[in-house]
């Protein structure tokens, strides 16, 4: 394998409004294939979700984006141009979050932003001023001053944050931005992701927590084995599954007529929750419209009182365990 060199611009489109296209990346390790054959976009100022399970592909790609791994086959492209010709300048304008990292915890978080804002290049003169700032973008003013050890695991997270930010990149790349994070961090990360994306930067993150991805990501993108399965919206790839469909139906009261809730043609599982609230799981090959029109019309005519009435799409959760069963 080679370092990868654009050997025909014209068979390959580069539209100006995606800041990264990866085409046809192959990485082997010996004779795994760590990523094979995979090919994404990514537009400027959009957040990428990048979900697989452990072993998938996720850092590897990353390390490939960001420089780390140069030794694949395919091209990628950063800003129009191909890796080879943007290495030297990609760190300009790239922040990266590693899964792991380790800090030399007897530093004080000042100094070590300090000393990270020296080594890549900023104005020593604007130098305080920024820390500030990136300090009080992740919620670590408070602590500036405070050695590193004494530091908890989401503060430190919060940190590695930080240190991404320091020179004021464009291009994002988070890799578990959320581990070690409490429920109430992990919102204001959250908040904190989507606030950069609204200043046009880009963001390519992966995550093991599903529900965050799904409530920041612009596009979403599954990996398994070392291939993208599928990439879209989380409403288009919700839409993708037909089954696990499912209907909320909560009753005034339960009649005995109702009981035909329990023998609907058009649906596989019924869970009763309660006297009063079912869902009910839809066959894969139904008609999802026709279906509710049926299954409602089924319960009206059969004088149930129907107090609602609801239409419950598949979690992202449900999606992605879907794609994986199904690659297996």
């Amino acid at each position: 394998m080679s370092t990868p060199i654009l050997t025909n611009p014209s068979k390959i489109s580069t539209p100006t409004e995606n800041l990264l296209e990866l085409h046809n990346i192959t990485k082997q390790f010996g004779d795994f294939f760590a990523l094979n054959d995979i090919s994404l976009t990514l537009k400027k100022g959009e957040i990428l979700g990048y979900i697989g399970p452990n072993g998938a592909g996720k850092t590897t790609t990353m390390k490939i984006i960001v420089g780390l791994i140069r030794q694949f086959e395919g091209t990628l492209y950063l800003n129009n141009h191909p890796l080879s010709k943007t290495q030297n300048e990609i760190y300009q304008f790239l922040g990266y979050l590693p899964q792991d990292v380790g800090f030399q915890t007897w530093r004080t978080v000042n100094h070590l932003l300090d000393t990270l804002g020296r080594l890549s290049g900023y104005d020593p003169h604007k130098l305080p001023e920024r820390i500030d700032e990136v300090l009080q973008i992740v919620g670590l003013h408070d602590v500036k001053n405070k050695k590193i050890v004494h530091l908890s695991g989401g503060m430190q997270q919060k940190l590695r944050l930080a240190q991404a930010l320091l020179h004021k990149p464009t291009f994002l790349v988070l890799d578990e931005p959320m581990t070690g994070l409490d429920p109430s961090s992990r919102f204001q990360m959250k908040k904190v992701i989507r606030q950069l994306a609204q200043q046009d930067i880009t963001i390519f993150l992966s995550s093991h927590i599903l529900s965050d991805v799904q409530d920041i990501a612009d596009r979403i993108a599954i990996i398994n084995h070392g291939k993208i399965l599928n990439i879209g919206t989380p409403q288009e790839l919700q839409a993708k599954f037909h089954v696990g469909h499912e209907i909320e139906v909560i009753l005034s009261e339960m009649k005995p007529d109702c009981n035909i809730i329990q023998k609907l043609p058009q649906v596989s599982k019924v869970k009763q929750h309660g006297k009063l609230k079912f869902v009910l799981t839809l066959n894969p090959d139904v008609d999802l419209d026709t279906a509710l029109q049926e299954i409602l019309h089924l319960l009206v005519s059969n004088e149930c009182i129907i107090r609602n009435f609801n239409l419950l799409q598949p979690s992202l959760e449900d999606v992605y365990l879907r794609y994986v069963e199904e690659d297996e």
